[in-house]
């Protein structure tokens, strides 16, 4: 295993998901349920899940596309994703 890309990967997801919708909706779930473990368990499923969804995607998408393209199609996105929000209109 690679632990430079895991400490990486990890670093990275980490410091992203924190404070993001997905922790304020697993904190007003266990504070109204009184089922801390419950939620923790769901959340972290949710989470698995969609990374490894993520993950297929983009071993698919490696396959077609070089590294250098996925790369600026996403920093694409992510500038598109910021505009509207400056805009207002998402």
């Amino acid at each position: 295993m690679d632990m430079k890309l895991l400490l990486t990967t990890f670093g990275i997801i980490f410091l992203a998901e924190l404070g993001d919708k997905t922790q304020f909706g697993a904190v007003m779930l266990a504070a109204q349920t009184q089922k801390p473990w419950t939620v923790f368990a769901g959340a972290s499923l949710a989470l698995v899940s969609t990374t490894l969804l993520a993950v297929i995607f983009a071993s698919f998408i490696a396959s077609y596309l070089p590294a250098e393209i996925i790369k600026k199609a996403a920093a694409l996105g992510f500038m598109v994703i910021g505009l509207l929000i400056f805009l207002d209109m998402i």
